[in-house]
C-alpha cells in the first residue's frame, strides 16, 4: 500500500501560481482529502512510520492537523490532542501549555499550544503534521511535549522538505520529500 499511496499523493498534489503579486507557488494538498482511498490510507501509512513507537497521544497542529492527526491516531491506538495557534480563531477555555516557534518559512513567530490537563509524564508523544518545511511548529511542540513531562517518540508528515537537521532532531520521518513533487 505504501508505494501506491504515495503515487497517489504525488498525483494528487499540484502546485498553484496564485498571480504576479505572489512571490511563491503555493500548494494544493485538497485532492488528497477529497479522494477516499488517501483518506483511508493515510493514518495507517504516517502511523506505519513508527511501527514500534506505541504513542499514547497523537499532537497535530490547526488546521490541517485536526484532518490529518485523528486519523493517525486512529490508526495507532492512540488518543488526539489538537494543538492550537494564540490568536487562532478557536478560543480555548481551560489552561494551555503554550511554546513559540523559531522563525517559520514565512519569517514569523507563532505561539502552538495544547490543553495542559491532557498531556503528562505518562504520554508517549507522536507529532503529525502535512508538510514540514522548517519544523518550527513542530518545535513549538517538542517544547510543549517536554514541558509536560511526556515523550517525544517522532514525528510524521506527508511531506517534509526541511534541512534533514531538523528532520534528524525531531526524529522527523516523512511519506514524500519536496523531490517527489517536483
Amino acid at each position: 500500500m505504501g508505494d501506491v499511496l504515495s503515487r497517489r499523493l504525488v498525483e494528487l498534489f499540484h502546485w498553484v501560481d496564485p498571480g504576479p503579486d505572489s512571490s511563491h507557488l503555493v500548494s494544493d494538498t485538497s485532492g488528497w482529502w477529497r479522494d477516499p482511498a488517501v483518506l483511508a490510507g493515510i493514518g495507517p501509512a504516517l502511523a506505519g512510520l513508527f511501527p514500534d513507537a506505541r504513542p499514547t497521544v497523537v499532537v497535530a497542529p490547526e488546521v490541517t492537523g485536526l484532518l490529518l492527526g485523528p486519523l493517525v491516531a486512529v490508526a495507532a491506538g492512540a488518543g488526539f490532542l489538537p494543538a492550537y495557534k494564540m490568536g487562532g480563531q478557536r478560543r480555548r477555555a481551560g489552561p494551555m501549555r503554550w511554546a513559540e516557534t523559531p522563525p517559520d518559512y514565512r519569517g514569523r513567530r507563532l505561539r502552538m499550544g495544547v490543553d495542559a490537563h491532557r498531556l503528562g509524564p505518562a504520554d508517549r508523544v507522536l507529532l503529525v503534521d502535512d508538510w514540514v518545511a522548517t519544523g518550527a511548529q513542530l518545535d513549538a511542540l517538542d517544547q510543549v511535549v517536554r514541558g509536560s513531562g511526556a515523550e517525544l517518540v517522532g514525528a510524521a508528515a506527508v511531506v517534509a522538505t526541511c534541512p534533514p537537521y531538523v528532520a534528524e532532531r525531531l526524529r522527523l520521518r516523512s511519506l514524500l520529500t519536496g523531490d517527489d513533487l517536483d
